[in-house]
């Protein structure tokens, strides 16, 4: 299952996902992986989630991110939640095509995988396709 958490800056996207972190820890069910392009979440998700600061990987692009998830997923089959914040800091490519294209992977990947994607996207909800909004919570 993919989820998108979308608005405009400053419309507490951060904030509803690292409340969303703290819940799936607490429920204790499967690993958790939080990726951001800093560690700005450092104190403000719990111990038991893994953070990967991407920026440490100079990600930007798509394929690099599904190579990542892939990898990171490999090293460990006990992951059933991935967050992503800011996703639009990791990747170039800011198209709707692109975006829908891997929001299709990643779909695809995760019911493979039977994991959890929830990703928080700067952008406004209202301008992308409805190939994107069907995602969006």
């Amino acid at each position: 299952m993919v989820k998108l958490i979308m608005g405009l800056k400053g419309s507490g996207k951060t904030k509803k996902l690292v409340d969303l972190v703290r819940e799936t820890v607490e429920q204790g069910k499967g690993d958790v992986v939080v990726i951001e392009k800093e560690r700005k979440l450092t104190y403000d998700i719990p111990y038991q989630a893994r953070l990967i600061d991407a920026g440490a990987y100079d990600i930007g692009t798509y394929e690099f991110l599904k190579g990542l998830i892939c990898g990171i997923h490999a090293g460990n089959y006990d992951i059933e939640h991935f967050f992503i914040d800011n996703f639009y800091k990791l990747v170039g490519d800011k198209s709707d095509e692109a975006l829908e294209s891997f929001l299709e992977w990643l779909d695809k990947f995760s019911e493979n995988e039977k994991i959890e994607f929830i990703i928080s996207i700067s952008a406004d909800a209202e301008t992308v396709g409805e190939n994107v909004k069907k995602y969006i919570v």
